[in-house]
């Protein structure tokens, strides 16, 4: 072969890979968006021949993924789905390392804090999936990001037997008695804890009262507790070690309360709600698969799983279960606060340095 038919031997061949790789892609996107007649059956078949899906998830493994993947696998049995469960912020740091790598083996994501974590880092690609027709509105993004999968509640956590039924604070400003001085912790470290109840308090009153409460809260000197997971500052108030947990997730006390643990939730007007958000990464290989996935956890069959596994679906047709439902405001009669993953990204930043002024 000449050097001229080798020069234009190899440019068609590298033309027709950027085009085969560049019409990849558009395929994927026209699926994770697609709202065709047809868009089941042809999501259907493709994870048929995709043959695998990948979740990387902060739900519980033994309450919730691995029931989710029995149920799915019993479902879709030609198609082998396996699990990551970590935190979000672990989950993030892997999933942002396999973008980075051009290596992706995850298909789909899911946790707390997950949606505005992944749009900010640009590693989110937009999907629809006919069951968030099922979702309030408010539990949506506009943008197709992200979609809720599980909501939770915040409100405080106090040892029944450190803290009277009479003096249990039932406002954001019953915090400030002084006889809550160094006898108040909250999470630090975690986008859930102390940004998540800066940024409902500002977002609530508006920022001159904001500024003005965090100052009196300042002088409770609130304990900075960052070891262990959510659940472990709950198992804290338990053991007595601290009598009030700010901003934990409201079903956890009730939980140990059940089992007869000195412990109890108390909602506060108004009850920051927020949603584990499920994302599509960006360049994702099996895109098919991972929309069958989404689809099953966002249906009521997977919504169920997760009340089972001590979530808040966020199908409104799905029941949590009876004993934790006492923390669902419009229950309680009080008012959500719900924080989308747009708010949560757009405020955080303000909220952890609002924290680290005044708070550190």
């Amino acid at each position: 072969m000449g050097t001229l038919k080798r020069i234009l031997h190899v440019s068609v061949a590298l033309m027709c890979a950027v085009l085969a790789g560049g019409t990849g892609r558009a395929n994927a996107q026209d699926i994770l968006l697609s709202r065709a007649a047809d868009r089941d059956q042809v999501v259907l078949e493709g994870a048929r021949k995709e043959g695998q899906v990948v979740l990387y998830s902060a739900a519980i493994v033994n309450q919730a993924l691995r029931p989710l993947t029995e149920a799915f696998m019993k479902k879709y049995p030609f198609v082998k789905m396996t699990f990551w469960r970590g935190d979000t912020e672990e989950i993030m740091a892997k999933l942002s390392a396999e973008v980075r790598a051009k290596n992706l083996v995850v298909d789909l994501v899911e946790g707390t804090g997950i949606g505005e974590l992944a749009v900010d880092a640009k590693v989110a690609e937009p999907y629809y999936s006919p069951m968030i027709e099922a979702l309030p509105q408010h539990y949506r993004d506009p943008a197709n990001h992200w979609t809720s999968t599980r909501i939770s509640y915040f409100s405080i956590a106090y040892n029944t037997r450190l803290v009277p039924p009479d003096q249990v604070p039932k406002t954001y400003d019953d915090l400030l008695d002084p006889r809550w001085q160094g006898k108040l912790a909250w999470r630090i470290g975690t986008a859930s804890g102390t940004p998540l109840f800066i940024t409902g308090v500002r977002l609530a009153r508006g920022e001159e009262k904001a500024n003005e409460y965090f100052k009196k809260l300042a002088t409770q000197k609130v304990i900075n507790f960052g070891s262990g997971s959510a659940r472990t500052l709950v198992d804290r108030v338990i053991a007595a070690e601290f009598p009030i947990a700010l901003n934990i997730f409201a079903h956890h006390p009730l939980i140990s309360k059940q089992k007869g643990a000195p412990v109890d939730s108390k909602l506060m007007d108004p009850v920051p709600a927020t949603a584990a958000t499920m994302i599509v990464p960006k360049g994702v290989k099996r895109p098919h698969a991972a929309l069958l996935l989404a689809d099953f956890i966002l249906s009521k069959e997977g919504q169920e799983i997760l009340a089972k596994a001590d979530y808040f679906p966020s199908r409104p047709d799905v029941a949590p279960k009876e004993g934790l439902a006492s923390v669902i405001p419009a229950r309680a009669g009080v008012r959500e606060q719900f924080l989308s993953s747009d708010q949560l990204n757009q405020n955080t930043e303000k909220s952890q340095k609002i924290f680290e002024e005044m708070f550190r």
